[in-house]
């Protein structure tokens, strides 16, 4: 099982260069993206010139979402689920906000709208999204090389051997690790628990932290050892499945000089109405967290997951302040929607403009040219689906079992959250799926 999703690659390279907002070639496309529709009346998109989330008229016609929603209500029924949270939404007003099953099966514990799920690998476009505001205000380049921010790794090499006393030996590596590299899984920083073994033995040896938070170190003490590692392969060559995400974090906090938690906050959740999005969840919300749940031969078919490196009890660690950028937040559905119905919006949000439409569509651009094979694309922030149907849908999972994805075209979304951990099989990814690809 992987933290977010698996795909093929092919090893040929290539880059893609936007220019920054920091340089002059840009004036005259500011003047076009942002101070013309100023002056001829700028209009938020969407019907009646909504913008944001409208939460407030669910509709009772399911329309596409009818077979996901049927789908879930048996595998309920059936015990092969043990509950879900489904929200969609079209032209930004909700359809479908819908609670099935249980938050926990164990003690019989209703799920609710509100449910907390530990979104994990989705907490990665939100980090990249964080990265861009930065970028637009001018703290950062995309191909800054990150020793800029974190000098540890400007002498990381290329792995080359890993010996029985998990000493290792690398290679030169001779493409500098930029900021576009840790946003796009190009890096050769790769996960261990569920990514390569080699990897997994030298995180173990060194104490590097590759996916929940555990102890009282901070990010960029963990991204410091990270960097006196080594790379699985030169920076850009491949497209490899990566913590580039939580190296991020590290870059953030030193290139805004603040800690990323108060950073994205301030920048991202307060201004979108994202009210149940953290690290560490309050005390007072911390009933509503749904708990990760096993198959297992008992009364109710169910056991909490756990894990010998992990615990899946991190959200209430304040005292542990690794901000894991690429699996470390707590979020609802309907905070994830806001997240993406922004994106959705061109960088509207319904407080003001949080990004450009010119950097959504950078966002949204191939920065792995060549390196992945299949319908997708990726994206600064998503995964893009770029063929027909549906070519511009943009998507994402995490590690406990949700799923998103939206339609700029159709201007739709779909968010499914769920807290399970090592299925065989889940019913609901059928018709997810169709919805998705199809």
């Amino acid at each position: 099982m992987t933290l977010g999703i698996r795909i093929s690659f092919t090893s040929s390279t290539s880059a893609i260069m936007f220019p920054s907002p920091r340089s002059p070639r840009l004036n005259w496309f500011l003047f076009v993206f942002i101070a013309l529709p100023v002056l001829i009346g700028c209009q938020a998109p969407g019907p009646q010139n909504r913008v944001g989330l409208d939460m407030s008229t669910p509709s009772s016609d399911l329309g596409q979402w009818k077979a996901l929603d049927s789908v879930l209500n048996r595998a309920v029924l059936e015990n092969t689920l043990p509950g879900a949270v489904l929200l969609t939404a079209r032209d930004g007003r909700v359809v479908v906000h819908k609670a099935y099953g249980h938050a926990n099966p164990i003690t019989g514990k209703k799920m609710d709208t509100s449910s907390l799920f530990r979104i994990c690998s989705q907490s990665k476009a939100i980090t990249a999204t964080a990265a861009l505001i930065l970028w637009e205000k001018g703290a950062l380049e995309l191909d800054d090389p990150v020793s800029q921010y974190i000098p540890e790794f400007a002498e990381t090499g290329i792995l080359d051997s890993v010996y029985a006393d998990s000493s290792f030996s690398t290679l030169p590596n001779p493409t500098p690790l930029t900021i576009r590299h840790l946003m796009t899984h190009t890096s050769g920083l790769p996960y261990g628990e569920i990514g390569d073994p080699r990897f997994e033995k030298l995180y173990a040896q060194a104490d590097v932290v590759d996916l929940f938070p555990r102890d009282g170190r901070s990010t960029l003490d963990n991204a410091k050892k990270l960097g006196n590692l080594a790379l699985i392969h030169a920076p850009g060559q491949r497209w490899n499945y990566s913590l580039g995400l939580d190296v991020l974090v590290a870059v953030i906090e030193v290139a805004s000089g603040r800690p990323y938690a108060a950073f994205v906050e301030e920048e991202l959740f307060l201004p979108l109405g994202m009210t149940n999005t953290h690290f560490t969840v309050p005390q007072s919300d911390r009933p509503r967290l749904t708990e990760v749940m096993t198959p297992a031969d008992s009364p109710s078919g169910w056991k909490p997951h756990t894990h010998p490196v992990y615990t899946t009890d991190y959200p209430r660690h304040p005292e542990w302040p690794l901000c894991s950028g690429g699996a470390g937040l707590t979020s609802t559905a309907e905070d994830y929607a806001r997240f993406l119905q922004m994106h959705l919006d061109g960088g509207l949000g319904p407080n003001g403009r949080l990004l450009r439409k010119a950097t959504i569509d950078t966002i949204m651009a191939d920065h792995a040219a060549g390196l992945l094979d299949g319908p997708w694309r990726q994206g600064l922030a998503f995964g893009v689906k770029h063929s027909e149907p549906g070519t511009g849908r943009f998507f994402w999972s995490g590690y406990f079992n949700t799923q998103y994805f939206a339609d700029p075209t159709t201007q739709e979304l779909t968010v499914l959250m769920k807290q399970t951990y090592g299925l065989q099989h889940d019913p609901s990814s059928g018709p997810f799926g169709a919805l998705l690809w199809n």
